[in-house]
């Protein structure tokens, strides 16, 4: 017997299941946040933490596995660059579900499939506050060695403002 050994067809054909099915996994590695429904993510998790666990290690054979499946260079490189690493001390679960409600028109159960570590653009402001917060601190440690660049730069316009002064001096020559 072949006992929960399978996968949902979504009522599709093959070729749609499958071009849907990477469609989706490329927008969540674009996006890091796709709205679906239950159905749809819980096919599309299977794939996405299958490629999230070949990212990890960046060789030529895990990019050519996963380029079968993520069709866009880019997100490819973003996968192998900036989420494999991410996840690298992460043993599993790559991904959550939140159940966000029904849809209005056929009630279809939806939800949000997003990474783990996925951070909302609001969080994601707040942390640059913070950093920003911590620079000038360090600027406020560098001022002994800003004001001899500053009487270097003086220096160096000093002999620019003399060299136009002559230019001045030819043209009211000149009009004379």
């Amino acid at each position: 017997m072949n006992h929960r050994n399978g996968f949902n067809p979504l009522s599709r054909t093959t070729a749609h299941r499958r071009a849907m099915s990477r469609n989706m996994v490329t927008s969540l590695f674009r996006f890091e946040r796709i709205t679906t429904t239950s159905a749809k993510a819980k096919e599309v998790r299977r794939a996405a933490e299958k490629l999230i666990t070949r990212s990890k290690v960046d060789s030529v054979h895990n990019r050519r596995i996963a380029a079968k499946y993520i069709q866009d260079e880019k997100i490819l490189n973003k996968l192998f660059t900036e989420l494999g690493p991410r996840m690298k001390e992460r043993n599993g679960g790559y991904t959550r579900i939140l159940k966000i409600g029904f849809r209005q028109g056929d009630a279809a159960d939806m939800v949000i499939l997003e990474l783990v570590d996925y951070k909302l653009p609001a969080e994601e402001d707040k942390d640059a506050a913070k950093a920003k917060k911590a620079e000038p601190k360090a600027k406020a440690e560098k001022p002994a060695k800003k004001p001899a660049e500053k009487k270097e730069g003086a220096a160096k316009k000093a002999p620019a403002k003399s060299a136009a002064k002559p230019k001045a001096e030819k043209k009211a020559k000149a009009e004379d």
